[in-house]
């Protein structure tokens, strides 16, 4: 998808994963999300605060698109690296959200959540290395 040229000849944080757990993480990730979503729109509850906890829903994953081109098109890891910390703000918001109206939603998105803490280390350390 990206060229993978510039980001092979980084340094790296020996924690990196290989490319292979990254394709695997995130499509599961992306699943649990989907459940999440899924399970809050349909349980019962007040539509403005469920309208509020999508928008913040919604803003995250826009954020976490932005990402890869931001990282591996543009290059900019600082901004990345923002956008991470941006990311585990609203997530953990989401999450903090969600479990008022579902419990089970908000438990699905703490892998996620604990994915991008690790996701923001690597990004720090891409910065710090580099």
């Amino acid at each position: 998808m990206y060229n993978n040229l510039w980001y092979q000849f980084l340094n790296k944080s020996p924690l990196t994963p290989s490319g292979i757990v990254f394709s695997t993480v995130w499509p599961m990730l992306y699943v649990l999300m989907a459940i999440s979503v899924y399970l809050y729109i349909n349980k019962e509850g007040e539509k403005k605060e469920k309208r509020f906890a999508l928008l913040i829903f919604g803003t995250q994953l826009l954020l976490n698109i932005l990402w890869s081109p931001i990282f591996f098109i543009v290059h900019n890891v600082y901004l990345a690296f923002l956008i991470v910390l941006v990311l585990i703000i609203l997530v953990l918001w989401t999450i903090i959200l969600f479990y008022q109206n579902s419990k089970s939603s908000a438990y699905l998105l703490i892998p996620y959540f604990l994915w991008l803490i690790f996701a923001g280390y690597l990004n720090f350390e891409i910065i710090r290395l580099n």
